[in-house]
């Protein structure tokens, strides 16, 4: 935990000091009140001074407290805001480095869980913890000095609870106890992944009539979970109910008065003395109390320091140390190889020694099955992993030796997953250009035929995406049509952009397609054939390799894999709207 939270050293040492300081001028008026007892128990005329003293004292000792700590709260909960910020920060950045096999391999609800409930775990560690800590050790050591002064038989008498609350501790920890937290924790994570994807796919789930079986893993995971909370409950119920009750004031008071009974009567104290006993014996139980529940805050804050710790571990993708510039914008992959690790040392190959050359001014179409390493592709040409083996290269250059703003510079992509930001539509259009002006923007909207739509928003270009401005499905694809041509990349990423697009989306892509900006390189992932009749190649994948490559016209006249995907898609297309498949 240290480790991550090191550089902020300086802000955790400013809450202690603010909170010793807080702490220790709390005692002021408990001090007071006994000192004030003494004087108006004391035989003879009452020392007026000495009272009124105690008094002033203890209202500035109040006063003191109260700005002290409300400090170092306000101090706590700015540092807290701080760490967790940059928590979310490192590790959004970092996620975005690792390799995509990596997080193929993890749920989503897990990494969601990791972002969201993991970082918020540290709240309680640097808002409230510190000085729940500081008051446990500060507080009772200041009070057992003073008591210890007073009558040391009797502060052991007083300290008898707190000792026997704290040798319960140890049994928090045993072997069992560790373990059944683990499972719990594991069980929390498993209901937010549960959580996460009944949610995602409950559009799917509605539509096939699949509620119960989806239902079902819910509450599968929720009786998984329920199970190990009460497993763990029953374990822990025993000791916390014990120490609640060693520190409860009516124990605390019983035992103080038991052995103050014994040491008046047998005259071994004076009754005055009492006093500090049963005010300051009570104050020690409820810093200790503080330190139970701050022990629960650490260890939970622990296992997710642990838990982030874990994923910012993980290898990033390289960055070149000394990067290089590309020469023109010719695409090639070179005997490319690619397997997602399966956790055990092996390795699903995907991609089998993929040759592929990208010209620039053309249009390349890849196509192929599902499951062929479309998908795969062209994650590797966005970085999101590295080759096994073999080399994507532009111009020239590895992509491996570029680095990142290079590559945003070189490459742009419309997924078929189209994401936005809640943000103004300007923005997200100038995403890969954000100095962009808006005469700029406008005109790739207009090249991307939604400028009339965003017109229509209630404040134009200024609407915020999710607040003033819903788009449809199509219109948000034509959004990042206009984002990736305002970014004016020499190479442009299609990736089956238009598997869902309405009629209007798929004719803007192929005046995209058409229009050719400059000498661009254009690699489409094609679900729609229609759309790549006029590509200058087209490679089909099949099983990870290329079986076929050549223009449209010519592989349809060769009979090939691809005259059969084309046949394929016709006859599906036919079916499902009564059109002649021949036409």
């Amino acid at each position: 935990m240290t480790g991550l939270l090191r550089p902020h050293a300086g802000g955790f040492a400013l809450v202690v000091v603010l909170q010793v300081i807080g702490a220790v001028a709390g005692l002021a008026p408990l001090l007071a009140v006994v000192e004030l007892g003494r004087v108006l128990l004391a035989p003879g005329p009452v020392d007026q001074a000495h009272a009124w003293g105690a008094v002033v004292v203890g209202a500035v000792g109040l006063v003191v407290r109260l700005l002290f700590t409300a400090a170092s709260a306000g101090v706590g909960h700015l540092l807290d805001d701080r760490v967790q910020l940059a928590l979310r920060l490192r590790l959004a950045a970092h996620l975005g480095r690792v390799p995509i096999g990596w997080i193929a391999r993890r749920r989503s609800g897990e990494l969601a869980k990791l972002v969201g409930p993991d970082v918020s775990a540290v709240h309680p560690v640097i808002a409230h913890t510190p000085g729940e800590l500081v008051s446990a050790f500060v507080v009772p050591l200041v009070s057992l000095a003073y008591l210890l002064a007073v009558d040391w038989r009797l502060t052991l008498v007083t300290l008898a609870p707190v000792v026997l609350a704290v040798a319960l501790v140890p049994l928090m920890m045993t072997p069992t106890r560790l373990r059944e937290q683990a499972d719990f924790d594991a069980a929390q994570g498993r209901i937010a992944g549960a959580v996460v994807e009944f949610v995602r796919g409950i559009a799917v789930v509605k539509a096939f009539g699949g509620a119960e079986r989806a239902q079902r893993g819910y509450r599968t995971a929720v009786d998984d979970f329920v199970g190990t909370f009460l497993r763990w409950v029953r374990g822990m119920s025993g000791i916390a109910a014990g120490m609640q009750l060693a520190l409860s004031p009516p124990f605390v008071l019983l035992v103080v008065l038991t052995g103050a009974t014994v040491a008046v009567t047998s005259g071994a104290t004076a009754p005055a003395d009492l006093l500090p006993f049963l005010l300051l014996g009570l104050g020690l139980t409820a810093p200790v109390a503080a330190l139970g529940h701050g022990f629960d805050d650490l260890q939970a804050a622990r296992r997710a320091i642990g838990r982030i710790r874990d994923v910012l571990d993980v290898a990033p993708l390289p960055e070149p140390a000394r990067p290089k510039a590309p020469h023109g914008h010719r695409v090639e992959l070179r005997d490319v190889r690619f397997g997602y690790g399966t956790g055990n040392g092996d390795d699903h190959e995907v991609l089998h020694g993929v040759d592929l050359v990208l010209e620039p001014g053309t249009v390349t179409a890849l196509v192929g099955p599902s499951g062929s390493g479309k998908s795969t592709l062209v994650q590797l040409l966005a970085r999101a992993a590295d080759p096994t083996s073999g080399a994507v290269v532009v111009g020239g250059v590895d992509l491996r030796e570029l680095d990142a703003r290079e590559r945003h510079r070189t490459i742009s992509f419309v997924f078929q997953d189209v994401r936005l930001l809640r943000a103004p539509v300007a923005d997200n259009i100038a995403l890969a250009v954000p100095h962009a002006d808006l005469d700029d923007v406008v005109r790739a909207a207009r090249l991307a035929d939604v400028h009339d739509r965003i017109l229509e928003l209630p404040r134009g270009y200024a609407s915020v995406i999710g607040e003033d401005a819903v788009l449809s499905g199509g219109e948000a694809q034509r959004l990042s049509i206009a984002r990736a041509l305002l970014a004016r990349t020499p190479v442009l990423v299609l990736d089956e952009a238009t598997a869902f697009a309405d009629p209007r989306t798929e004719l803007v892509l192929r005046r995209a397609l058409t229009a050719r900006d400059g000498d661009r390189t254009v690699l489409v992932v094609a679900h729609r054939l229609e759309t790549i009749a006029d590509a200058d190649t087209v490679v089909v994948l099949r099983d990870g390799a290329v079986v076929e490559r050549g223009r449209p016209a010519d592989l349809l006249a060769r009979d090939g894999a691809f005259a059969a995907l084309w046949r394929s898609h016709r006859s599906a297309f036919a079916e499902a709207t009564g059109e002649d498949e021949h036409r």
